[in-house]
């Protein structure tokens, strides 16, 4: 730390968020006895996504660097939507991100005894009560912003006629919908959240972990606050749609406190991407419906489905700290993860041949059983990863893009009469060309290539423009590559009044058969990362086996967002 204000990051200070700088003036000044202790309280009713990865990154991140600890807590609290499914992609994900809790795990289920007791008490001292009103008609005695709430006909009920009904709904002696426990606070109170909020209410369905040993389950807003006090969290960190909520926050935990310990919970800025949908229950409907291929479709914003497309933790990381933390809200463009996917990938991707529109290319004056290997660089951007030699011979493919039969004047690859270097090996020269009969598609174009200039040799000393990636006939692997675009083609698909279907991208998957790759990646596995050269960045898919080869395009080469930023 540099000062107050700023931090270093690879050799620039960087101003530290308003979050941070709490938690610096915080250990200053002693409170909580100089401790930090964080959470993430994820609900089990759905994948993580990346607005979930700047949540765990705060998290995680300001508990691990200023010596604190960090609870994983799942907020179990409506066993209608929640799977232990979801249970282990969470716990799956968060290690995946690079962050551990330890032996810290909990879940609001631990506390259903505490909670309910502590609703016991509150009903006890006139602070909360059973009403019988229907939701909807609680909902409009809520009033509004401008105007003061009314009190339900049962919001004076004695003490002992709320224990009592309060019990019974435990028990199963209600339908569901038919009660529920409310917080006596104010109806008149400014805030619509302090106007008597529903504390409990009646589900009559088993628990993934209690079973049926409950039939009234707390809502967030009592269970969240109660769960961070009992478990000593000392900054509770939430998005800004709960700033609202604090002051509720702030009530039961004075309706709790025993010691002068108590939580503070912090609000920061949600993380919203461009072409993006970000909530849980329109992903779940793209899943069910059948417009994405699961939660870990590769175009999916979940991590699970970024981590199959290829995306890596650490580039997660470095976007969220791009972005930062604040307490306004924005939009993000898709552009500057895509740049940060780039900028590692760079570093640690090995450069390979991958051609995926093939058209073959004949040396004609090239031996035709003669096979010569030549030496590619891994990566250039790091030495240690070294070279590999890869076949070459009469027989190539290139991209069919790669050569046009009447080219405009700044085409720089392969046509009548024009020479390309092939990376790595010869300069060749397209003498003459085939097209199919009866479709007009080129299907083979023939060349010829001189000898004295392979690459690397002494005395190769003659130039061309262009230079082509490509594959060996004899020794390509044909595989599958799919490419992704964008799953939407609008850039705030919920923000718009049509529904947000509408804005689904038709040509967001290609998958593209036939591809020819160099053999070296027949012993690829599943999630290794290339880039295949002059095309992106590519990741092995979990469908890929030996025989049927697959990748999935991570992002392309094309950095939009680095244009627009110079």
């Amino acid at each position: 730390m540099n000062d107050e204000n700023t931090r270093e990051n690879e050799g620039t200070k960087i101003p530290v968020s308003f979050i941070e700088q709490i938690i610096i003036d915080d250990l200053k000044e002693g409170r909580n006895n100089g401790r930090i202790h964080t959470r993430f309280p994820p609900e089990p009713n759905g994948y993580l996504h990346i607005g979930h990865a700047k949540a765990i990154c705060l998290d995680f991140g300001m508990a691990e660097k200023y010596g604190g600890k960090c609870n994983l807590r799942f907020d179990d609290t409506n066993p209608v939507k929640e799977e232990i499914e979801y249970i282990d992609s969470i716990r799956e994900d968060i290690h995946w991100l690079g962050f551990d809790w330890e032996d810290r795990e909990y879940f609001a289920s631990d506390y259903f005894g505490k909670l309910y007791d502590f609703a016991i008490d509150l009903i006890n001292r006139g602070l909360a009560y059973v009403d019988d009103q229907p939701s909807d008609l609680i909902a409009q005695q809520k009033g509004s912003p401008t105007q003061p709430g009314i009190e339900s006909p049962f919001r004076n009920r004695p003490p002992d006629e709320n224990l009592d009904l309060f019990r019974r709904m435990n028990e199963g002696e209600f339908d569901e919908g038919s009660r529920v426990l409310r917080a006596k606070i104010d109806m008149k109170n400014p805030n619509m959240h302090m106007r008597d909020p529903i504390i409990y209410r009646i589900i009559k369905a088993p628990h993934h972990r209690t079973g049926n040993k409950w039939k009234v389950y707390p809502m967030y807003d009592f269970a969240h606050g109660q769960c961070d006090f009992f478990e000593g969290i000392t900054h509770s960190l939430c998005t800004l749609e709960f700033e609202v909520h604090r002051p509720l926050y702030d009530w039961f935990t004075d309706k709790l406190m025993t010691s002068s310990y108590r939580p503070r919970q912090i609000e920061f800025n949600r993380l919203n991407l461009t072409y993006t949908v970000l909530s849980k229950r329109k992903l779940l409907e793209l899943v069910r419906e059948g417009k994405v291929r699961g939660w870990d479709d590769p175009r999916m914003p979940t991590l699970c489905g970024l981590r199959r497309r290829g995306y890596t933790p650490e580039a997660i990381k470095r976007f969220i700290e791009m972005i930062g933390y604040t307490k306004f809200e924005a939009i993000n463009d898709i552009s500057l993860l895509e740049h940060a996917v780039r900028e590692d990938l760079n570093m640690r991707a090995p450069r390979v041949f991958g051609v995926l529109k093939p058209l073959k290319v004949i040396i004609t004056n090239y031996p035709e059983e003669k096979t010569e290997e030549v030496t590619i660089i891994n990566n250039p951007e790091d030495e240690s990863m070294g070279s590999r030699n890869i076949p070459f011979s009469r027989e190539l493919y290139i991209e069919r893009d790669d050569f046009m039969e009447d080219p405009p004047n700044k085409f720089f690859r392969l046509a009548p009469d024009r020479e390309v270097r092939l990376k790595g090996a010869f300069i060749i020269k397209c003498e003459s060309y085939r097209k199919n009969e009866t479709t007009g598609i080129i299907e083979e174009v023939y060349c010829t290539y001189d000898p004295d200039t392979r690459s690397g040799a002494n005395n190769s000393q003659k130039k061309v423009k262009g230079t082509l990636h490509w594959v060996s006939v004899r020794h390509a692997i044909d595989a599958e590559v799919r490419i992704y675009d964008r799953l939407f083609n609008h850039e705030d698909p919920t923000g718009q009044k049509d529904d947000y279907h509408k804005f689904l991208n038709s040509d967001s998957l290609q998958i593209l058969k036939g591809c020819k790759l160099e053999p070296s990646l027949r012993s690829a596995r599943p999630l290794d990362r290339f880039q295949f050269q002059r095309l992106g960045y590519f990741c092995v898919d979990y469908d890929s086996s030996e025989d049927n080869p697959v990748f999935n395009q991570t992002v392309s080469l094309r950095d939009s967002w680095s244009k627009m930023r110079k």
